[in-house]
């Protein structure tokens, strides 16, 4: 069974797979992460001001992330390299992600990628208030990035919205499950999780 998360910048996407693995660790699920397939710097695309843009699909190696959860889902090992914001990419960590019956994928272009989205057993769309995304990325980018509270304001504003507005939030009515991050979390984990069993339990019947 693979299951993808989507959501945008700060929606909680990370925090949701790891509470979703503990939960299920009995399955040892194989964690398929996006972030890890970010081209390098020089194959990024600039805005109109010369600032990179992080946040366009064309981002990250479709191809071979697209490639990769194939592989994982016919039983392969796969190796990726672990994607770190401020390393240099010859020191990224090289990992080896064995197969599961169980596979999470996350990353903000889950369903735009259609690669990604036929292979997806079930979709979960982590949704939040915009204040809150902001104030957690003001955080992150400060304290582990280094970027000046300018910086990241004109990223909000010029690349991330219109990511979430073009890539993610026309995909948000259709996945299985809307994962409401805020103080109902608790609630519709309980929820997601029963659902998660359930289709797991009927797609194990029907092999």
């Amino acid at each position: 069974m693979i299951i993808g998360i989507c959501g945008g910048s700060g929606s909680g996407k990370t925090t949701l797979l790891k509470r979703l693995r503990r939960h299920f660790e009995d399955l040892k699920p194989s964690l398929f992460i996006m972030d890890n397939y970010y081209l390098p710097i020089d194959q990024q695309a600039k805005d109109e001001n010369g600032i990179y843009n992080f946040d366009l699909p064309t981002a990250l190696d479709e191809k071979r992330l697209t490639e990769d959860l194939e592989k994982l889902k016919n039983g392969e090992e796969i190796l990726v390299k672990e994607y770190h914001f401020n390393s240099p990419p010859d020191k990224h960590v090289l990992l080896t992600i064995s197969p599961s019956e169980l596979i999470i994928a996350e990353g903000l272009f889950v369903f735009h990628y259609e690669g990604v989205k036929k292979q997806l057993d079930f979709s979960i769309f982590v949704d939040v208030e915009p204040k809150t995304q902001l104030d957690r990325r003001l955080y992150r980018d400060q304290e582990t990035r280094g970027y000046s509270r300018e910086d990241i304001i004109y990223q909000w504003e010029n690349h991330v919205k219109p990511c979430y507005e073009n890539y993610l939030l026309p995909y948000q009515d259709d996945a299985d499950f809307i994962f409401r991050n805020d103080s109902r979390a608790d609630y519709d984990f309980d929820r997601l999780t029963k659902e998660v069993e359930a289709r797991f339990k009927t797609l194990q019947s029907i092999d």
